[in-house]
């Protein structure tokens, strides 16, 4: 029986299966098992070749959004109104074959563009080019869903349950589990909050899945089968995303006031590149980037070239070596101006955390 037989023989089980205490062990030893098929599915046999031609691109820039959606959404339109890089458009469905990369220069930043081939119901299980529009996919810093408006809203659920079984987590947090593997002691588990979902014999039947028999859990947040067994696997991408539903111009006011009630998603034309503002500030936030200025000792800061940062990595220590790994060689202090300080300016050390739009002046040792 081929892998793919065996999913699908798991998945009509757990369906079939009712959900209540007394099944749960055997659905979380369900899910484990229906995880490393998928794992195994998606590991690229050896003799398999490289990834396919034209997929792999080379990052550039501060951060990678990609485009994904189904064929003739208007990925490629979008594309080329937004970089003024050309990517075959057509009314003809698999227009763009490989991926085509873009650089959009954005608040001073330089974000890389990809522009996906249309994605097809059963990429997860290898379908079509699938696997390598999905494995580009996991290298994003953010993913935008492109969606036909007009067409049912089906197609959301389609390409968020392939992006699942893939292990690409969309708008998610990564769960709050502590999960260490140790060589004796058998299974040691604690929680500081209460579990809805899991029990004791439900973790044991997930980890005897994995021939784990001695290891220390705790849980952090109300974790379900699922969040252990991301953990378990650890390769596992948690990706934002911005559902932009293409082609509004063919649609009633009364019809986009119900397209702006979806949650994380931006409604735009990309013919009349209507709504391009509000969906570059929704890229912005969701980067989570910050821009940091700099100012040359007795000169005035440069606005024209920030440096752009990571919110989650904007140290001074980040800062400096995003210039040139050299300078914290030679740092004593810092002088900021912005919001990340009391008094304007501050001195302050390689450990202080800097906010948007700073201003820092760095002084070498004497």
């Amino acid at each position: 029986m081929s892998t793919f037989d065996k999913i699908k023989e798991i998945e009509t089980e757990m369906a079939r299966t009712q959900k209540n205490k007394n099944t749960a062990y055997h659905l979380g030893t369900l899910k484990a098992k229906l995880a490393k098929l998928k794992r195994e599915l998606l590991t690229p046999s050896k003799s398999g070749g490289g990834p396919g031609e034209g997929f792999d691109v080379a990052g550039t820039g501060v951060a990678r959004v990609g485009f994904i959606g189904f064929p003739s959404v208007g990925k490629s339109t979008l594309m080329s109104k937004m970089t003024g890089t050309f990517s075959e458009v057509s009314e003809v469905e698999f227009t763009t074959l490989t991926t085509v990369p873009g650089v959009l220069q954005y608040k001073g930043a330089k974000i890389q563009i990809l522009d996906l081939p249309g994605i097809i119901e059963g990429a997860k299980d290898g379908k079509g080019r699938g696997r390598q529009v999905i494995a580009v996919a996991r290298t994003c810093s953010l993913i935008f869903i492109v969606l036909d408006v007009l067409k049912p809203l089906t197609h959301k659920a389609v390409i968020e349950r392939e992006m699942e079984g893939v292990g690409i987590r969309l708008n998610k947090e990564p769960p709050n589990i502590v999960f260490r593997k140790k060589d004796k002691g058998g299974i040691n588990m604690t929680n500081t909050v209460p579990l809805t979902s899991l029990d004791k014999d439900v973790v044991k039947s997930i980890l005897n899945e994995y021939r784990i028999a001695s290891a220390d859990i705790s849980f952090r947040c109300d974790a379900t089968a699922d969040d252990l067994i991301d953990v378990i696997e650890g390769n596992r991408v948690y990706i934002p995303a911005l559902y932009v539903l293409n082609k509004i111009d063919q649609i009633s006011i009364e019809e986009l006031d119900l397209v702006y009630k979806i949650p994380h998603a931006v409604p735009i034309s990309a013919h009349h590149e209507w709504n391009f503002d509000e969906l570059l500030e929704k890229m912005w936030d969701y980067l989570n980037l910050v821009r940091i200025y700099t100012k040359p000792k007795g000169q005035l800061p440069d606005y024209t070239a920030p440096v752009v940062l990571k919110r989650d990595r904007a140290s001074l220590t980040d800062f400096c070596n995003t210039i040139h790994k050299g300078i914290l060689r030679e740092f004593a202090h810092a002088l900021v101006w912005g919001s990340s300080v009391k008094h304007n300016p501050q001195k302050v050390g390689k450990e202080h955390v800097l906010l948007d739009e700073d201003v820092v002046s760095i002084v070498k040792k004497k």
